[in-house]
């Protein structure tokens, strides 16, 4: 059994490692030289409801990823505003050590090769098509391609391209696979016939900043620094993919965390006047290189699905991360990821494909975000276990816990402790 992943973010690889362990033959794709894509300028993790999710993953056999997330964590529960036991891990080792661990466990890594076009019988996929004209054919193909780009995406809805960390000039631009397949995508929005959201997040060169901030950040994994009255922009929070911080915290002050780099919690912010500010007087931007004026696009390729990760319309492909919904965050494409490499097997060998139960955070999540893309309303949300709309959902339903005890009760009544772990074929 041959499973086609598309895509190495987190998502693409929770679906290699969860497929590989289900015991199928595994080949993943990914466009740049580096695999985890917006994992390389992230660094978040176990954050409010994260934490919950992270556990659930834990218990069911598919934490994988977190364990090395947590092994290559810098500062473990710091707080920020909006936010508790946030552990960090490092943007500047995770990669290495994600791809080890792949290689490790005998999953076929093709980078620099990016997938064009499909080829298709009925309502099956045959295969995938490499940009050079090459057929890669399989039984099961999972998307895991996000939303982010191509370059013309951040031109129409954003400030221009910011050359990202997806490096669209340089290594070609995303395709939808789904929509070669004749699916059409569903957007996220903004407002009213604006598409699309900015990330989050900028990055600074550490070696740019005062001595003090250097320190403070190594020490405490945070560091806050109020802005100029007369630079507070507070309209620009409307632009965030990240709802969990559209605080009038984050438009008020310079948030910046530990994650190897100094990762700067805002959308973009001029150059000129960032570097009025005490300390970051020589200030550098590392990632997007633009991010004085700019950030990328993203949610603008979405995938009709059902609750077992498959796409509507294709029997053989299922999607996970970005790709399956207005999800934000690395937690949250593992846990798609995870339940799409599974159900890709699942499917192969055709048996009934998992569901997760809503009585679990993973399982409400999947659910809750697909029903809600069917509203416009719905369309202009994002979902992540860290904030906003849905972690208040969690709170209201008593899905939210830190205790790691309950978790795995939680799991064990449902009988779905280490369901990921079992091998299929």
């Amino acid at each position: 059994m041959k499973v086609i992943i598309i895509g190495a973010g987190w998502s693409g690889c929770a679906a290699a490692i969860s497929a590989k362990k289900a015991g199928a033959e595994v080949h993943l794709y990914e466009k740049t030289d580096m695999l985890l894509g917006l994992g390389n300028v992230g660094g978040i993790m176990r954050n409010n409801g994260r934490f919950t999710a992270s556990e659930e993953l834990i218990a069911m056999g598919a934490g994988d990823l977190i364990h090395i997330t947590d092994k290559e964590t810098r500062h473990k529960n710091i707080e920020f505003p909006g936010h508790k036991h946030a552990w960090l891990y490092d943007v500047n080792t995770i990669e290495p050590e994600v791809k080890k661990y792949l290689e490790n466990i005998g999953v076929e890594i093709h980078l620099v090769s990016r997938i064009s076009d499909i080829e298709k019988e009925k309502s099956r996929i045959k295969g995938v098509y490499l940009s050079d004209g090459t057929l890669i054919e399989g039984d099961v193909f999972v998307e895991t391609t996000g939303s982010t780009g191509p370059m013309g995406n951040c031109l129409r809805y954003g400030n221009g391209c910011s050359m990202c960390i997806l490096r669209c000039p340089s290594f070609g631009p995303r395709v939808s696979l789904s929509a070669r397949a004749g699916i059409d995508d569903l957007q996220g929005e903004r407002e009213d016939d604006v598409f699309g959201a900015f990330s989050g997040s900028c990055k600074l060169a550490k070696e740019s900043l005062s001595k003090d901030i250097v320190k403070e950040l190594n020490e405490k994994g945070v560091v806050i620094l109020k802005i100029p009255p007369e630079d507070v922009n507070l309209d620009k929070l409307k632009s965030k993919v990240c709802q969990q911080y559209a605080l009038k915290e984050f438009a008020e002050n310079i948030i910046l965390l530990d994650t190897g780099a100094a990762k700067l919690m805002t959308t973009y912010y001029p150059l000129e006047k960032l570097r009025k500010i005490k300390g970051l007087e020589k200030a550098k931007y590392i990632d997007p290189y633009a991010g004085g004026k700019g950030n990328s696009i993203r949610y603008l390729s979405v995938a009709p699905r059902t609750d077992d990760m498959k796409v509507k319309g294709i029997d053989n492909l299922f999607v996970g991360g970005e790709k399956a919904g207005l999800f934000v965050g690395h937690t949250e494409a593992m846990c798609t990821g995870a339940l799409a490499g599974h159900n890709a097997v699942r499917y192969a060998l055709g048996i009934p494909m998992l569901i997760l139960p809503r009585s679990t955070a993973i399982g409400d999540i999947i659910s809750y975000a697909n029903y809600m893309m069917t509203t416009k309303e719905g369309r202009r949300n994002r979902y992540t276990f860290a904030g906003a709309e849905y972690f208040k959902r969690m709170k209201e339903t008593g899905l939210y816990t830190t205790d790691i005890e309950e978790i795995k009760n939680r799991i064990k009544k449902l009988n779905l402790d280490e369901v990921f772990s079992e091998k299929l074929v």
